[in-house]
């Protein structure tokens, strides 16, 4: 079996003590293995999972030929054939409405009264708008220029939008709200998707305490676990929630096999660094295999990548993925984005959608050494012509996690970048849709 520690030796820049954030991203991707597990689920319960197979429209969309416009519907061949004539006209014969179609016969010299979504007529192809015909008082016979329309204008196709046997959504698609109606509107009342991941999570340290306990000398609230549970629920896994776990060598290895046991992916906060309390790898050398530790990155430096299994040592019992995450809270949720968050989507069968960048101007200098990918909180606004400019937060300590809540982004500083000064061009990752 090969280890993760053997393979992330063989990934270019492999550095056991500064590993670059991309060759990180590329060892994580290669080991989230989606889950396999499939499930029929009805539609109303279908939104934001993933689709375990493509689905195939088993009708044309629209299912017959319509009217786009609310207008009077005609055959071609009036168009063609009216030679010199500045102006056509009909006479109405009939009137066809959404689901009341008409059935009669349109000759060359007659028009059917058709609204939105109205079936075409037989043998008619064109609509001219209600606007640009004039109707006669008598209300049977209606005017219109005739370079008013062209021939063929104001149909839609059946099959326009969706043919029958045509894909509609591919497998590895998170089902949105507009895929809702798509789906329903193909007859399809039932999808299969894949099985919702189960991420196991629990932070570490003896200073924290949860909501309602007294706060001691030295303590603090732990926030790393509320940040966590909120980031994993927008990602539509289900989440399960171990508290807090004291630094002690015995307690950590029962919370790591326990969560090994009932999840595909633990995530702890703290831990991971080297103070002569943090246990974690200590224990991990035992019943687990670790790619890396430590990441040349800010924040986010300390940070476990691997495997841990529930029996008593590697390949014995369950395996889950493993993200021992730093314990500041700001680099809990950086780590998150940009290592964890991708993870759990390709372990969760998605096809993988990496967090786009913008380009934006600098307000002013950013201190900054080339050798490590930076993730600074900032504001960033866009000026009358639509250009985007960006200034850092103020602290980008990694424990002022108020920093996060005024900040709209992230600034992301490359690797090989240096100083950057004031309207230098910077590449930013919005918050929008995914804090």
């Amino acid at each position: 079996m090969t280890t993760l520690n053997e393979f992330s030796r063989c990934v270019s820049q492999y550095d056991p003590h500064a590993l670059p954030v991309s060759a990180a991203q590329a060892i994580v991707r290669q080991w989230a293995a989606p889950v396999t597990a499939v499930e029929r689920v009805a539609l109303r319960d279908a939104l934001d999972r993933v689709l375990a197979a493509d689905i195939v429209s088993p009708i044309n969309v629209p299912s017959h030929d319509n009217s786009a416009m609310d207008g009077y519907a005609f055959k071609r061949e009036v168009l063609t054939e009216s030679g010199n004539a500045s102006t056509v006209e009909l006479s109405i014969v009939g009137k066809a409405l959404a689901g009341h179609p008409y059935t009669g016969q349109v000759d060359a010299t007659q028009c059917v009264r058709v609204m939105t979504g109205a079936c075409m007529p037989l043998h008619c192809d064109t609509v001219v708008p209600q606007e640009l015909a004039e109707r006669h008082a008598d209300s049977t016979t209606i005017r219109f220029a005739a370079n008013a329309v062209a021939p063929g204008a104001n149909r839609r196709l059946a099959g326009e939008d969706l043919a029958c046997g045509q894909v509609a959504l591919r497998a590895g698609r998170i089902v949105r709200a507009s895929d809702l109606g798509l789906l329903a509107s193909l007859g399809i009342g039932e999808v299969s998707v894949r099985r919702r991941l189960r991420v196991a999570f629990f932070s570490t340290g003896d200073e924290l305490r949860s909501l309602g306990e007294p706060l001691e000398p030295g303590c603090v609230y732990d926030s790393n676990r509320y940040t966590l549970f909120a980031m994993l629920r927008r990602l539509n896994v289900d989440a399960l929630d171990l508290g807090v776990v004291r630094d002690e060598p015995a307690a950590l290895e029962a919370a790591l096999r326990s969560a090994a046991a009932s999840a595909d992916v633990v995530l702890t906060s703290g831990g991971v660094s080297v103070g002569e309390a943090d246990f974690t790898k200590q224990l991990l050398q035992t019943f687990g295999d670790v790619a890396f530790w430590s990441l040349a990155m800010r924040p986010g430096r300390p940070l476990a990548f691997g495997r841990v299994w529930s029996g008593e040592r590697p390949g014995l019992g369950s395996p889950a993925l493993f993200f021992g995450l730093p314990g500041n809270p700001v680099a809990v949720m950086v780590t998150f984005y940009q290592l964890v968050r991708e993870a759990l989507l390709l372990m969760s069968g998605a096809t993988s959608q990496p967090l786009p960048l913008i380009h934006a101007a600098s307000r002013q200098a950013i201190r900054k050494r080339a050798g490590r990918t930076e993730f600074q909180r900032g504001v960033a606004t866009q000026d009358a012509q639509g250009q985007w400019h960006v200034a850092p937060t103020g602290s980008q300590s990694s424990g002022v996690l108020s920093s996060m809540s005024e900040a709209n982004c992230f600034i992301v500083l490359g690797h090989d970048q240096g100083e950057i000064d004031e309207g230098e061009r910077v590449d930013i990752m919005l918050f929008d849709s995914i804090i």
